[in-house]
C-alpha cells in the first residue's frame, strides 16, 4: 500500500514536474516505491503460496515487471515525436498505481507474519492465530476443511517457534553470520551479478545502441525496441512456466552463458563487424532472452527461499539495496566508460564480468 502510495505521488510529480529539480524528486518518490515492493513482493509470495507453485507465482512478478516494460516502449514510441509527451508516460502511471492500491487493500495479511508477531508478543497468541486462520481460509479458498486449515496454522506456528527458539528477529548483522552468510552471499551475489553484468546499459541504452546499428531515427530505434521488449516478455514466460520443473540451477547456467555469449557479440560487432548491424539486433535478443530465463526472475525467486526464517526479512532488504545499488552504479558509470574505453571494450568488460558470474553460479548455486 505504501508502495502504491509512492508511485502515484512520484508519477504526478514527475508528470507535472514545473523544473528539473521537481522531476528528480518524483522520480525519486518513485523509486522508493519500487524498492518497498520489490522488498515485500517476493516475501509476501513466499509466506502465502503452497511450495509446490512458489517458483512459478514469484517468476510472475517478473513477468508483470517485463510487461510494463514493453507497455513502457509501446507508449514511448506514440510518445517519442511529441513535444512534452514524456509526461503524458509518466503521469499514465499513477491511475495504475491507484489500481494496485484497491488490489493491495483487497489481500489478506500474511499468515506466517500473524503468527510471527504472536511468537514475538506483538498481541495475543489466541488472536493472532484466529486472524491467521482467517487470512488463510480467504487465500485457501471456501473448498478447505477446517482441519486442514488447523495443521498448517499448527504447522506453521511450530516451524516459527523453532527458528526463533526465544531469540528476537534476526538483525541487519546476523545476516552475516553463519547459515545466513552463505544465504546472503548467494542471494546478493546473484542481484549483484544480475545488474554488473550490464543489464542496465543493455535496457536502459537499447534505443542508443540500436541507433548506431544503422536505425538511424530515434522512431526506428524504438519501434524495434518494443519487439526486444515483446522477445524478453515471451522468454519470461518461458520461464515461469518451466522453473519448477527444469530447476534453478539449469536455467541459470543456461542463462548465464548465453549472456556471456551475447556481450561477446556486441563486443565484436563494435570493433569489427560494424557493417553488419542485424549482430547487435541478434545479441540484444540473445541478451534479454537468456536474462529472462535465469537472472531476470530466478535471482529474486532464490532470495525469496534461501534465508532462514530469523533472517528473511533483513537478508532480502539487503539483497534490494545490493541490487539498486549495482543498478545505479552500472546505470552512472556506462555513459562514462563508453566514453573513455570506447562501446566494444565496455561490452568486453561485462562479457568479462559475465564469466565470473557464470563461475559464481556454478560453484555455488544448489
Amino acid at each position: 500500500m505504501t508502495a502504491a502510495a509512492l508511485y502515484i505521488s512520484g508519477a504526478l510529480t514527475t508528470g507535472l514536474a514545473p523544473n528539473f529539480v521537481v522531476l528528480i524528486i518524483g522520480r525519486l518518490l518513485y523509486g522508493v516505491g519500487i524498492g518497498l515492493a520489490m522488498h515485500g513482493a517476493p516475501l509476501y509470495i513466499a509466506e502465502t503460496c503452497p511450495s509446490q507453485i512458489r517458483g512459478t507465482l514469484i517468476s510472475f512478478k517478473e513477468l508483470f515487471i517485463v510487461g510494463g516494460i514493453l507497455f513502457g516502449y509501446l507508449v514511448g514510441s506514440y510518445e517519442i515525436d511529441v513535444v512534452g509527451g514524456w509526461r503524458y508516460m509518466f503521469g499514465f502511471s499513477a491511475p495504475l498505481a491507484a489500481i494496485m492500491a484497491v488490489g493491495m487493500w483487497s489481500l489478506p495479511p500474511s499468515p506466517r507474519w500473524l503468527l510471527l508477531r504472536a511468537v514475538q508478543g506483538k498481541g495475543p497468541m489466541e488472536d493472532n492465530k484466529k486472524k491467521a486462520m482467517n487470512a488463510l481460509r480467504r487465500l485457501k479458498g471456501p473448498s478447505a476443511s477446517d482441519k486442514v486449515l488447523t495443521d498448517e496454522i499448527e504447522n506453521n506456528l511450530s516451524s516459527i517457534k523453532a527458528a526463533y527458539a526465544d531469540q528476537a528477529e534476526g538483525s541487519i548483522f546476523q545476516v552475516f553470520e553463519g547459515a545466513s552468510l552463505k544465504a546472503f552471499t548467494i542471494g546478493g551475489g546473484l542481484v549483484l551479478f544480475q545488474q554488473i553484468t550490464g543489464q542496465p546499459s543493455v535496457l536502459y541504452y537499447a534505443t542508443s545502441i540500436l541507433q548506431t546499428a544503422g536505425f538511424t531515427t530515434a522512431s526506428d530505434a524504438a519501434k524495434v525496441s518494443i519487439l526486444i521488449g515483446l522477445f524478453k516478455f515471451v522468454m519470461t514466460g518461458v520461464a515461469v512456466l518451466k522453473v519448477d520443473n527444469l530447476g534453478r540451477r539449469p536455467l541459470m547456467i543456461g542463462g548465464v552463458s548465453g549472456i556471456t555469449v551475447a556481450l561477446f557479440l556486441l563486443a565484436a560487432y563494435y570493433k569489427v563487424l560494424s557493417g553488419f548491424p542485424y549482430v547487435a539486433v541478434g545479441a540484444l535478443l540473445l541478451y534479454v532472452g537468456c536474462y529472462q530465463l535465469s537472472f531476470g526472475p530466478i535471482s529474486w525467486l532464490m532470495v525469496s527461499e534461501i534465508f532462514p526464517l530469523r533472517t528473511r526479512g533483513r537478508g532480502i532488504s539487503l539483497a534490494v539495496l545490493t541490487n539498486f545499488g549495482s543498478n545505479a552504479l552500472v546505470t552512472l558509470a556506462f555513459s562514462p566508460l563508453q566514453g573513455y574505453l570506447g562501446p566494444a571494450n565496455v561490452f568486453l568488460l561485462f562479457a568479462a564480468i559475465s564469466l565470473l558470474a557464470l563461475l559464481f553460479v556454478i560453484l555455488n548455486v544448489p
